[in-house]
């Protein structure tokens, strides 16, 4: 069951109602309180930040190796405690990202190469 909102346009809120009726928090008759609404954003965009609390120091990763050492130290920081598992899931997201990025760098330059031996090998003929 979803929030029974709709707005002008004729498009409806997909938010759970609360307990207490037929509307999510934010469209409830009874909580009409802009300030309440807008206290009660803020409260649930900070409860699920997390921070670092000692900044851990930069880092230079120029290929699949030094991925793989970063996953591995961040492996352990986060069995270890020492690294929040959402910030340890951000760095897998990132190194993968990266991963892919460095996937790409190399194919390409190994492209170049061949297309450039091609050419020189047609221009000796």
């Amino acid at each position: 069951m979803s929030c029974s909102f709709q707005s002008d346009d004729g498009s409806s809120c997909d938010a759970r109602p609360m307990k207490s009726g037929k509307y999510c928090f934010f469209h409830s008759p009874d909580a009409n309180d802009e300030k309440r609404r807008l206290e009660a954003q803020s409260r649930g965009g900070k409860a699920n930040a997390v921070a670092v609390q000692t900044p851990l120091p930069p880092i230079t990763i120029s290929n699949a190796q030094d991925v793989v050492k970063l996953l591995e130290e961040t492996i352990n920081q986060v069995r270890g405690g020492i690294l929040d598992v959402k910030i340890g899931n951000c760095i897998g997201v990132l190194s993968g990202h990266l991963i892919k990025a460095i996937e790409v760098s190399s194919i390409a330059t190994r492209v170049e190469f061949i297309e450039r031996a091609i050419f020189e090998k047609r221009t000796r003929l």
